[in-house]
């Protein structure tokens, strides 16, 4: 999420689900989602905090834990993981909870420590959490800080040691230039004695009073800029208390502004109604100077232009109904001089870019040395063999997108998806009026270490003007041979998606509830969610926590979950993606049997000798074991021909099955 949040109101349109590419002649198309989104069952949801309808598909919801008194209706924000253990990101601190029950997750501890946006990871004993907001104390302390300059204020990276986990202790405070809005954190494969954390600042810089090093009064292409950089903290793990910003890499170099879209259709509709609501009410309204378009003068403009006036004509206390007619005069000259400078309106791009610009998420991918930065107006692909020094392979910019926010690759490396976080994760951007391109995901295939652009990705419903809703946080989910993720849509809910085809991408499964409130809007919905062995598990920013399990279905098999759920992980990231990795199992090699069937690959009567071969096998050992699979892959080879790669995969799965003969 983006904060503050931006005043434009929109609505976000929903892209019509696309069915998956059939595969040989006479193959079965892979099912595709039929409601389109005007009658999507998600739409026009009752609404209620704890009490909104839901809309439930090809999920099974286990679990909906509250959080806990003084963080309850306080912003819950990402998700970490650690052995049977979710870390909660809440702006009062970071919510610990047991899942060892899925059914029943148990609070472990709630832990004081207010800022923003309190951004969680793990590596082994150590958490780490991000501080951006001026409130933010080393000593973790509530109040805030009222000085200007201070030694008291965190803005960067905390971190804590977990080793109890139901009691942390911060041991370390990373002071950074900009603050840390995200953080990644970055196992180097060579480097065991360390961890390197990446700092997504998109706050002001520090004046150096506060923080020695930081430069905000110099262009950022001066060598001691603390612009368009991101900061690298090195941790060594024997003494994390030694945890230091060791670099600030320029990953921008080069870079223009790009050009961006200007309204959509529900941004104009709801801002004339809120125009002709003002104008009822006496509100002061002059025309934007970059887009021309009329506005609603906000009210603490008005007030300072006001006492200007009264001090300008040697008045004192409130102004008059001459002072306030003298302003409607001249409102559209305050508005130029304000406005004056600003670059680019809606639409404009390709001048320099903006010295304000950072990463939001960096995504890496140690395993293939690949990070992607998703960087406001960019999309950037990294090569991070050194973490301290990460080099920009290619750079993208879109204008459909308006902010790029975080980045998945596929479990291949082949492909990198995007999403955009249009209106700042605080507007109504899932509506009817806009289009399907904007807030939505942007899929590249990766080619020859570039991006190329195939699709787009936005959940198939419509949500009202009072949901928050737009594309955010969420993983890969482990079935094997396909690339499935879970992602979150604030109050848009969370959705599950095929994306395997990256020009055809298609909905499988959802959960949704009604707004928060039907009259107004209020925060809510999926910040974030993840798969995590087993468990879709859910951040929600007004409740609390949200735990959901697959379901078979026409998209997705029980063998496919099954699969999925034999793999593990001792702990995980939001901006750290595994390397996914399935062990021998007789559930892996017929998840792949069921997606050849799926694409029509395997003749009905071959389909049931392979079944026959597996079942015998699975049902045996030594010998026979070994000869109901080489039943099964005597099959796999005669059918090879229609998906060469899949009958590949499942022969290996089978291989890996037989026993030793020793």
């Amino acid at each position: 999420m983006t904060l503050p949040f931006p005043a434009t109101l929109g609505r976000l349109a929903a892209v019509a689900a696309l069915a998956a590419a059939a595969g040989c002649s006479g193959a079965k198309p892979t099912p595709t989602p039929t409601p389109a989104p005007a009658s999507d069952p998600r739409n026009a949801l009752k609404a209620g905090l704890f009490d909104a309808a839901e809309a439930v598909s090809n999920l099974k919801v286990v679990a909906k834990a509250v959080s806990p008194e003084g963080f309850l209706g306080i912003t819950n924000s990402d998700l970490a993981f650690t052995g049977n253990y979710v870390i909660q990101g809440n702006y009062n601190g970071p919510v610990i909870w047991d899942i060892s029950n899925p059914a029943k997750p148990a609070l472990v501890t709630a832990y004081s420590c207010p800022a923003s946006q309190n951004d969680v990871s793990v590596y082994k004993n150590l958490m780490f959490m991000s501080a951006e907001a001026q409130n933010g104390r080393v000593d973790c302390m509530p109040g805030g800080v009222r000085e200007a300059v201070s030694t008291q204020r965190m803005r960067g990276v905390r971190i804590f040691d977990i080793s109890d986990i139901k009691a942390p202790k911060l041991v370390a405070n990373v002071q950074t230039c900009r603050g840390s809005h995200t953080h990644t954190v970055l196992e180097d494969p060579k480097d065991k004695a360390n961890i390197y954390i990446y700092v997504s600042g998109s706050s002001g810089i520090r004046p150096a009073a506060e923080l020695t090093g930081c430069a905000g009064d110099v262009s950022a292409a001066d060598a001691s800029s603390s612009r368009l950089r991101i900061e690298i903290i090195k941790v060594p793990l024997a003494d994390p208390s030694k945890a230091a910003v060791v670099g600030r890499a320029n990953i921008f170099t080069g870079l223009k502004e790009p050009p961006r879209h200007g309204l959509s259709d529900a941004d104009k509709e709801q801002a004339s109604a809120q125009l002709a609501r003002a104008r009822a009410s006496g509100a002061f309204i002059a025309k934007n100077p970059q887009s021309g378009a009329d506005m609603v003068v906000p009210p603490q403009l008005v007030r300072m232009a006001l006492d200007s006036i009264v001090k300008a004509r040697g008045g004192s206390g409130t102004a008059t109904g001459a002072d306030s007619a003298a302003l409607r005069g001249g409102i559209q000259g305050v508005m130029n001089r304000m406005f004056a400078g600003a670059a680019g309106g809606p639409g404009g791009g390709n001048g320099a870019l903006s010295e304000r610009s950072q990463c939001h998420d960096i995504t890496v991918y140690p395993a293939l040395g690949f990070a992607g930065g998703a960087c406001e107006g960019h999309g950037l692909l990294l090569d991070i063999s050194d973490p301290v020094n990460p080099v920009r392979l290619d750079a993208v910019a879109d204008s459909n997108f308006a902010y790029w926010h975080s980045a998945t690759f596929s479990n291949d490396g082949t492909k990198l998806l995007f999403s955009d976080e249009w209106g700042g994760g605080g507007a109504p951007k899932c509506r009817a009026g806009d289009k399907p391109e904007w807030g939505a995901n942007a899929i590249f295939e990766i080619v020859n270490r570039k991006l190329v652009f195939k699709s787009y990705y936005k959940i198939p419903t419509y949500q009202t003007n009072n949901e928050n809703c737009v594309a955010h946080n969420g993983s890969l989910i482990p079935i094997p041979g396909r690339d499935v993720m879970v992602q979150a849509w604030y109050q848009g809910g969370i959705s599950v998606f095929d994306w395997t085809d990256p020009a055809k991408p298609f909905e499988i499964a959802s959960f949704d509830r009604g707004p928060v409130d039907s009259t107004r809007m209020v925060s809510g919905g999926s910040w974030s969610v993840y798969w995590y062995n087993g468990q879709i598990v859910s951040s929600e920013i007004a409740r609390g926590l949200d735990v959901a399990q697959m379901v078979p279905s026409q998209y997705v098999t029980q063998n496919e979950i099954d699969a999925a759920n034999t793999v593990k992980f001792t702990e995980l990231n939001a901006q750290g993606q595994p390397k996914l990795e399935w062990p021998p199992s007789f559930a892996l090699a017929k998840a792949y049997t069921d997606q050849l069937e799926r694409k029509g690959c395997v003749a009905p009567a071959r389909l049931g000798e392979l079944r026959a071969g597996i079942a015998e096998a699975e049902k045996a050992s030594g010998a026979a074991r070994n000869a109901g699979l080489a039943k099964a892959i005597a099959v796999v080879d005669a059918e090879r021909s229609c998906d060469p790669k899949k009958s590949d995969l499942l022969k290996k799965a089978l291989q890996d099955l037989r026993p030793s003969m020793m």
